[in-house]
């Protein structure tokens, strides 16, 4: 077994294609229309989906926004240098919603960042130590 992927309802298809490609570097690996469905499917991600987990971002017509909830946590990320991708991040318009530094109550060093629906994705070095 591998994990596929991870799906997120949006409410601004290209909006948040823009943020995935644009900001987190991540590519459009395909897209899809589904008209009698009423609904369009992207996936982005760093590799191959053979050969990495992706993200699937799932436009319903018509819907522009969602509630998240209270069981949504985060997406993680591991960066090489977390202050430096924040830095890049909000220089390419993203949101940064933990500054970097270390995790409470622990030593490794990350940030949050938040997508346009208002997902969180956790930025973390690769020596994290927690």
């Amino acid at each position: 077994m591998r994990l596929l992927h991870t799906m997120l309802r949006v409410g601004d298809l290209e909006k948040s294609i823009a943020f995935y490609r644009d900001v987190l570097g991540m590519k459009l690996l395909r897209r899809k229309d589904y008209p009698e469905g009423k609904f369009t499917l992207a996936f982005l991600g760093y590799g191959a989906e053979q050969d990495t987990a992706v993200i699937e971002l799932t436009y319903n017509w018509g819907i522009n926004s969602y509630e998240l909830g209270t069981g949504y946590g985060h997406i993680a990320l591991e960066v090489d240098d977390v202050y430096q991708a924040c830095q890049t991040i909000q220089a390419s318009g993203g949101k940064i919603t933990r500054k970097p530094g270390p995790m409470q109550h622990g030593a490794s060093i990350l940030a949050f960042v938040e997508d346009p629906d208002g997902y969180k994705i956790e930025l973390l070095s690769p020596d994290r130590k927690d």
